[in-house]
């Protein structure tokens, strides 16, 4: 993205400390719910699921007087929850959680809004995309890897959820490199192009965190490059794309949302609620376990950092004419 992740978490810190004069979640706004319900646009066992019912949790032992409830909402690669959440009652009792597949959706023509059709209340976490292949590939290296894409233009089958961030991966990746990929539609997420790429039906998949420390030892899957602005210690082996040569991160940011034209005291009520865990030394090493860095951005920065992603999505869109820019 076009943002500098390392720029975040400096702007967080000082962001943070105005935030903690405003905001504070034992002085509950007047809302009209003891619990919010906060729609998760994927199915149970998913990873933002998963992320996010440690922020219930967390919610549910804090201080706050109002409590969350995460609710999944499958379908239409994100879009049938956002659409829910587009149309809730902007009352502060329905948030959203996201991350860039509300912009992809807005690309695909499954949803008419994009993220300004919400409040931005927080960034939370953040989770790199790693450049993955199954064992059975014969390159080693990004390079290599990049090498025979060249040689081989839309030809190396490569596990996405079409439309998804996880296409988004590679055609972004393709048009920083000029490379093409096979792309071969999986469903049931990450889980699945792991799968394919240890059955050998698929070459090169983005992989998650887990996958990328637990199945490389036996060679079932290579890592060839993390996302990321910096290496991650939890691979420190794995160098990152920009070290590579190749100018680009990319991550599944997730955050808070709330319907549009919710008051700006519910926004920075909640902004403040979830704020609480992310200083939590246990909660962020139980986000790390799940190989996700805890991030917090407040509304104000966070609307920044979506305008700036956004361009960067529509400015991919219209070179390779995908979507709704066809």
């Amino acid at each position: 993205m076009k943002l500098n992740l390392t720029h975040l978490r400096a702007t967080a810190v000082a962001f943070a400390a105005t935030l903690a004069v405003s905001t504070s979640p034992v002085q509950a706004a007047d809302l009209p719910c003891s619990t919010a319900k906060l729609i998760v646009p994927w199915g149970p066992g998913g990873g933002t699921a998963v992320i996010f019912g440690i922020f219930e949790k967390a919610i549910e032992a804090s201080a706050s007087p109002v409590k969350i409830k995460v609710v999944t909402i499958p379908g239409q690669g994100g879009g049938a929850g956002a659409k829910e959440a587009h149309a809730a009652k902007p009352d502060g009792c329905t948030l959203f959680a996201i991350h860039q597949h509300l912009v992809v959706n807005y690309i695909n023509g499954v949803t008419d809004f994009s993220w300004d059709g919400f409040e931005p209340v927080a960034m939370l976490t953040d989770t790199p995309e790693i450049i993955g292949a199954g064992g059975h590939v014969e390159y080693d290296s990004l390079e290599d890897m990049l090498a025979a894409a060249k040689a081989n233009p839309g030809g190396i089958p490569t596990g996405v959820s079409m439309g998804a961030t996880s296409h988004f991966l590679w055609i972004m990746l393709g048009s920083k490199t000029g490379t093409d990929y096979q792309y071969v539609p999986f469903q049931g997420g990450t889980a699945g192009r792991i799968t394919g790429l240890l059955n050998g039906s698929i070459d090169l998949g983005g992989i998650n965190m887990a996958a990328a420390r637990t199945q490389r030892d036996d060679g079932a899957l290579k890592a060839f490059a993390i996302a990321a602005d910096e290496r991650s210690d939890l691979i420190p082996d794995v160098p990152t794309l920009k070290e590579l040569g190749v100018d680009m991160t990319y991550s599944l940011t997730r955050g808070i949302m709330l319907p549009k034209g919710t008051p700006q005291e519910f926004v920075d009520y909640w902004a403040g609620v979830f704020k609480g865990p992310t200083e939590d030394a246990d909660f962020v090493a139980e986000q790390a376990a799940k190989g996700t860095e805890v991030l917090y951005l407040g509304p104000e920065e966070y609307a920044a950092w979506w305008k700036d992603t956004e361009g960067e999505f529509l400015d991919a869109a219209k070179e390779l004419k995908v979507g709704r820019f066809q």
